[in-house]
């Protein structure tokens, strides 16, 4: 039925049915058999009729639901949809306020502290002093162009990280209707006309290696060292594994064979990284031997952390780091890369085991697999189904040999 409605009515007892007001706009109430009251509003735009839900009443009241049907009359009578409008903001915010709430975001899905850190830091350093202000709509290619510019032959790496971010917090703006595609930070097609590639702005830098002919002489100088710190150190040599994975170690990831499984293959266990310590994100298993267990058995509990500080909380990258330039400057000789003479560093003890197992014509796959690298072409990678972990533990009691001058 259609009659001009009041409150007064619509709070009587209503029978089930479709309530109409009469103002052209469509708008009517339905009551069902329960007794609940909802707003409904039927249009007809480019010939098709569709029907809006504008909530319940008394929760949205009478005054409300007209008003918002007389704005979806008004819009259909434009041949637009109010189901799929959205209002364009009125007060575009700045490229900074924008970053704020992105960075929320991005807090709740990065796990490592220091990569949240970054994201902040690089905004704020290289982006806001240019950007920061600017109301999103109104960036252009040339702004990403200009502050990109100054560090892009020097600092290549963190340009094109800082490139990424922005790309992303304008991403954001873009989905919200704050500003139009295309987004000005894009690389195809975009900046990359106006920059060179990465890879010929800069060679990427190795991080300094140990020489397999000091390994052993380094190891002996490694094991006469106290703490946790050299002992997760050792423990990183053995697994060849990244410094992050290893300092975030907790004993819920190690899966401890029984004596029986373990004479039979070989090792003594499984410790199972989680994906998001590990760099390409998919969760990565190790092989323990018995001398790598014989370290982590040594710590003081076997819950939480395997290696952690004095105050019980994750070691610091430094701790490693630090504890390798200590040998460095302690030993007469030095422990330097082959190539650019630099101090060995923790991450490039990868490489040497790299080196190793090439140098004595071990398997690729159960090297590359073992660092938690990907091989050969994405075909063949594709139908590599196995981490052959039992393999990779042979590998690995040959690497300890060989770090012990008994292979």
């Amino acid at each position: 039925m259609k009659k001009k409605l009041s409150a007064q009515y619509l709070n009587s007892n209503l029978d089930a049915g479709r309530y109409y007001d009469d103002n052209g706009t469509g708008l009517n109430i339905h009551v069902r058999k329960s007794g609940s009251k909802n707003w409904s509003q039927r249009l007809r735009i480019n010939g098709k009729q569709i029907e809006l839900g504008l909530g319940s009443y008394p929760t949205v009241p009478l005054t409300e639901a007209r008003s918002l049907a007389a704005k979806n009359k008004a819009l259909s009578a434009q041949g637009i949809n109010p189901k799929t409008h959205k209002e364009k903001p009125t007060i575009i915010p700045s490229f900074a306020e924008i970053a704020d709430t992105v960075l929320e975001i991005k807090n709740a899905e990065l796990t490592n502290e220091k990569h949240k850190a970054q994201w902040r830091s690089t905004l704020e350093q290289y982006a806001y002093p240019t950007i920061g202000s600017l109301p999103v709509n109104q960036i252009t290619v040339d702004h990403i162009h200009s502050l990109l510019e100054v560090i892009w032959l020097q600092k290549t790496e963190t340009a094109s990280r800082l490139r990424g971010r922005i790309q992303v917090v304008l991403n954001y703006a873009i989905v919200k209707k704050m500003m139009s595609a295309p987004n000005p930070a894009t690389w195809d097609g975009n900046l990359s006309a106006l920059l060179p590639s990465k890879s010929k702005a800069t060679m990427p830098k190795q991080q300094p290696a140990l020489q397999l002919k000091d390994a052993q002489r380094w190891w002996k100088e490694l094991g006469l060292r106290d703490g946790n710190g050299a002992r997760a150190l050792m423990f990183l040599t053995l697994a060849a594994s990244r410094s992050g994975e290893v300092r975030g170690m907790t004993w819920e990831e190690v899966e401890l064979f029984t004596q029986k499984e373990a004479e039979q293959r070989g090792f003594v266990g499984i410790w199972t990284i989680p994906a998001i310590r590990m760099k390409a994100n998919r969760e990565h298993r190790i092989p323990i031997t018995e001398d790598m267990y014989a370290l982590i058995n040594g710590t003081k509990t076997h819950k939480g952390l395997v290696f952690c500080s004095n105050k019980n909380t994750e070691l610091s990258n430094m701790t490693l780091s630090s504890t390798m330039k200590r040998m460095h400057f302690s030993d007469q000789f030095g422990f330097v890369d082959a190539k650019s003479q630099r101090p060995a560093v923790p991450h490039g003890l990868r490489s040497t085991f790299r080196t190793w197992a090439a140098e004595n014509k071990h398997s690729r796959e159960a090297a590359e697999l073992q660092l938690a690298h990907k091989f050969g072409n994405n075909v063949e990678h594709a139908y590599y189904r196995t981490d052959i972990i039992d393999e990779r533990a042979q590998l690995l009691i040959k690497w300890h040999a060989f770090l012990e001058g008994k292979a």
